[in-house]
């Protein structure tokens, strides 16, 4: 049975720190599973890590609810958030439940979450009271990233530290169940999850958050084009991934795969008789 928003509010009633990971395909998501990663995110981060682009903004609709059906498709505990990619719910509040609802009805996951604080908590708003609950996202949005010019720590003067805690409060009364707070100052994530009764989730935002976030291909050290600072790796898969396909390379280059355990036999008496028909087979085709 999958975990719930109830669940995930739990922990941090309880003081467990919540995991989170990115998930895009069936073998992240059953990777995550099998490590009982009780929170899931198929995020628009995919446009970077998947798709080769170097923002997330050219990531669609389509494509969230794309991976968001294999993610659902292949795991049964973990609660799935789908990402509401970029200018999928600014147009107007009729976009925004439409899409909403196409990640939950289509994709099958059970929330949904979209970046900014006071100026999309109408949105919020809205979305929640369909039915469908809303994960919010505050300090660095990364679909914002040409208006921040760059990916840029938020909320280190007295001014944006504000605006910051306004966005978290305008997020929760809104009716989030808990919120993404990225790249922010450890201190400041830790003074605005103290104030706000709803779970934070830090990335880049220090140990003060009442869960982490991180993407599966940073930590796996799978993804080489960008390695942010939040981020640790805990393995170095995509060195291990490229040995072995220059291995791999090299042997058949070697003539030494594929070897006889990776082949099939059959009985000599088949090769004889083709060899007797070989001719007329020839002739016939």
């Amino acid at each position: 049975m999958r975990l719930t928003i109830r669940d995930i509010r739990k922990m941090k009633t309880g003081n467990q720190p919540i995991v989170m990971l990115t998930a895009y395909d069936a073998t992240s998501a059953r990777i995550c599973e099998a490590a009982d990663i009780p929170m899931l995110l198929i995020g628009d981060s995919m446009g970077m890590v998947i798709q080769g682009h170097d923002s997330t903004i050219p990531v669609t609709m389509e494509q969230i609810v794309y991976h968001c059906q294999i993610v659902s498709r292949v795991t049964s505990r973990p609660l799935l958030v789908g990402d509401l990619p970029f200018m999928s719910y600014h147009v107007s509040d009729e976009q925004a439940l439409q899409n909403a609802a196409r990640l939950v009805q289509e994709g099958r996951v059970e929330c949904v979450k979209l970046e900014g604080g006071e100026s999309v908590a109408p949105t919020i708003q809205k979305i929640v009271e369909s039915g469908i609950p809303v994960m919010g996202h505050i300090g660095l949005t990364p679909q914002g990233v040409n208006q921040f010019g760059g990916f840029r720590v938020q909320g280190r003067k007295l001014e944006s530290a504000r605006k910051l805690l306004q966005d978290a409060y305008a997020v929760e009364k809104a009716g989030a169940f808990a919120m993404v707070v990225e790249l922010v100052p450890s201190k400041l994530a830790k003074f605005i999850t103290e104030r706000v009764s709803i779970p934070t989730i830090g990335i880049g935002a220090g140990i003060g958050c009442d869960g982490q976030v991180q993407v599966f291909h940073d930590i796996l050290g799978i993804f080489d084009d960008f390695k942010p600072r939040h981020a640790k790796r805990y393995a170095e898969v995509g060195d291990m991934m490229r040995n072995a396909v220059e291995d791999y390379k090299n042997e058949v280059l070697e003539e030494t795969f594929p070897a006889e355990e990776n082949s099939f036999d059959i009985d000599e008496s088949v090769i004889e008789a083709l060899e007797q028909e070989d001719e007329q087979l020839r002739e016939n085709s």
